[in-house]
């Protein structure tokens, strides 16, 4: 069938149920539907498969429970069976429906650098963003306590699975205390970060026992990849340790200078780790982790500030969209993590840039041998703002060499597998949870159309403004992405007043 057909058949379907659709003033924002029907979708759904449809979607309550292939032939003579009338209805013709994204390294933040800064700000950016699932791997008791908040609708917030820090052991009893009071504590699984190769042989080997997660943080430490590798980290996130693990020498050609403690210092060298690995080596690294089961995190998205800077500063979501409490916390800072660009030089960038060129070819060949390949953005540093981060984090994929479809497979399915929830989010399909967005335009096209600012178009000689989420869906309820944009965009205007 051909596009032309397509959407032929698409507005037939739309003229059909144009009375039985319900207009956006007729549902709530944020308030669950014992039945949900959205009409005429072109669905990814997650797989990695081709987009296909129209499709209807029939949710109920916070499950999926069908999902209506539409025969055109059928249509025409009006013996096509569709799915009853749903208590509200959303017509997503010429709108491309997919799971909904999953932030696989968030920061649920209230403050930044001490100065307080409203929580729904972040929460509704993700959910502006189309996150409907983050996974909180710096999370504390308030985390626990949002968490909770969110799991009863009580917040307009994506849902949260909350990873306390592992720190302050000092020997292997300790650090198997330290895992069961977080299991205790009620966290869904643990963030680790650089740690000595003993403890981190003990509090894995408690992790597995309670069944609890592990994402590590791997900085240049006495452990790297080859550890995570050895004990089964679930994920390695960022990149150090990979590297890292693939230098003949076993240590990269720091100066006699060099002082990891300063930032500067730190994010300087890490912009020339890359070139120092052994490809053969870091082949056998990435061979490893495949066997293993050992995922990679990568977060592209938070170390472009030092392959660009003045691209990063001068981000133009930041006009309406940026809180001048974190605005305040990006401006290069000693006391501030990741505001670093203290005396940045053009060759910190020439030398950041081929560290993202072997970084990315990394990438594609990790997947290629049948690595996990995840999505997040750990946002709230560096430049990056909560939402927005992951959606950059989409085209660093895309610019990796990856496949848009595959790139949603990162953000969505590869996601929920990572963290151990694929037989409930990830992908669309009946009898999983209703996480989904809906979108103005072709994400496999642009994923640009994503951003809350949209993108514009040239139609007929004419700018016209498009793109943008509709609607992002989490457990069935339905958050109306532009009104949650205005609303972030009201915040920010009126901090930033009070500020003056």
């Amino acid at each position: 069938m051909s596009k032309k057909q397509v959407r032929a058949i698409s507005l037939f379907f739309t003229v059909i149920f144009f009375f039985q659709s319900t207009a956006l003033s007729q549902i709530t924002s944020g308030k669950r539907y014992s039945r949900l029907v959205i009409r005429n979708a072109m669905i990814v759904d997650g797989s990695g498969k081709p987009a296909a449809g129209p499709f209807d979607i029939v949710v109920e309550n916070d499950l999926i429970s069908q999902i209506v292939g539409i025969d055109p032939v059928a249509a025409k003579d009006g013996t096509a069976k569709r799915p009853a009338k749903g208590e509200v209805e959303i017509d997503a013709n010429g709108k491309y429906v997919l799971p909904g994204l999953i932030n696989l390294h968030g920061h649920t933040q209230d403050e930044r650098g001490g100065v307080p800064q409203p929580v729904e700000y972040c929460m509704k950016m993700w959910l502006a963003c189309g996150i409907t699932t983050v996974r909180d791997v710096g999370a504390n008791a308030k985390t626990l306590k949002w968490r909770e908040q969110s799991e009863k609708n009580e917040i307009f917030s994506p849902r949260i699975y909350a990873y306390g820090v592992f720190s302050g052991a000092k020997n292997a009893d300790e650090a198997r205390q330290k895992v069961q009071k977080l299991k205790q504590d009620g966290y869904d699984g643990i963030k680790l970060f650089g740690v000595d190769r003993s403890i981190m042989a003990a509090m894995m080997d408690e992790a597995k026992k309670l069944n609890m997660r592990v994402a590590h943080h791997v900085g240049v430490e006495e452990t790297n990849a080859w550890d995570d590798i050895k004990f089964g980290t679930t994920s390695i996130e960022h990149w150090y340790g990979i590297p890292d693990a693939a230098i003949i020498s076993g240590r990269q050609n720091f100066p006699s200078d060099y002082n990891y403690n300063d930032e500067v210092d730190r994010f300087r060298y890490a912009g020339r780790l890359w070139r120092e690995a052994d490809w053969e080596r870091l082949m056998k690294v990435l061979d490893g982790m495949v066997e293993a089961n050992v995922a990679w995190n990568p977060t592209l998205d938070i170390y472009e500030a030092s392959r660009d800077l003045q691209r990063a500063q001068t981000n133009p979501a930041f006009a309406e969209y940026l809180h001048p409490t974190l605005e305040e916390f990006f401006r290069p800072n000693p006391a501030n993590h990741g505001s670093y660009f203290i005396g940045w030089t053009s060759t910190d960038e020439a030398f950041w840039k081929e560290n993202y060129r072997i970084w990315m070819r990394a990438l594609v060949e990790f997947e290629r041998r049948g690595g996990t390949i995840g999505v997040g953005e750990d946002a709230g540093f560096i430049y990056q703002m909560y939402g927005f981060g992951l959606i950059r984090e989409l085209e660093l994929h895309q610019e990796a060499g990856f496949h848009p479809l595959k790139v949603v497979q990162h953000a969505t399915g590869n996601n929920a597998k990572i963290m151990g929830l694929e037989d409930k989010i990830g992908r669309i399909r009946a009898g999983l949870k209703a996480d989904l967005i809906i979108v103005n335009g072709n994400p496999l096209e642009n994923f640009k159309v994503l951003y809350p600012t949209g993108i514009e178009e040239i139609r007929d000689g004419k700018v016209f403004k498009t793109g943008g989420i509709e609607w992002t869906i989490k457990d069935g309820i339905p958050f109306h992405a532009p009104t949650l944009a205005k609303e972030v965009r009201e915040l920010v205007s009126k901090a930033r007043q009070t500020k003056k």
